[in-house]
């Protein structure tokens, strides 16, 4: 077991790691806030949320050695359900060939009031 930890993702907000990468080549991650890693401040619209947790996911995927094409499962969570259309345009640019499975959840309240957290995990041999 490695963990994964990047400067150009956010910084853990708790008490736990970005990412935990297991021998059998499964990369596990926690949910990710549309943060910005250099301030560590939430944009304000859903879509810049969205496009940051991308970034974000991308630095933690470079980092422990995947892409995104190595993603499987996803589990999306959303402040508000009426937002998931303005979510989803941006995920399937992100997910635009391989696109993994996906859980996506409204829920009542996110850390920092985020609007959107995303986790993953990812698989390669």
């Amino acid at each position: 077991m490695k963990v994964i930890n990047t400067k150009n993702a956010p910084q853990a907000i708790g008490p736990y790691v970005q990412a935990i990468k297991i021998e059998n080549g499964t990369l596990y991650t926690s949910g990710q806030l549309g943060l910005n890693p250099e301030t560590m401040k939430l944009p304000e619209t859903i879509e810049e949320q969205t496009r940051n947790i991308f970034s974000n996911i991308d630095a933690i995927l470079a980092e422990a050695g995947y892409t995104k094409n190595d993603v499987i499962k996803t589990l999306v969570l959303l402040d508000d359900l009426n937002n998931f259309s303005k979510c989803n345009e941006i995920y399937a640019e992100y997910f635009d060939k391989n696109k993994p499975a996906r859980s996506a959840f409204q829920v009542a309240a996110l850390p920092m009031n985020a609007k959107i957290e995303i986790e993953f995990i990812a698989f390669k041999k």
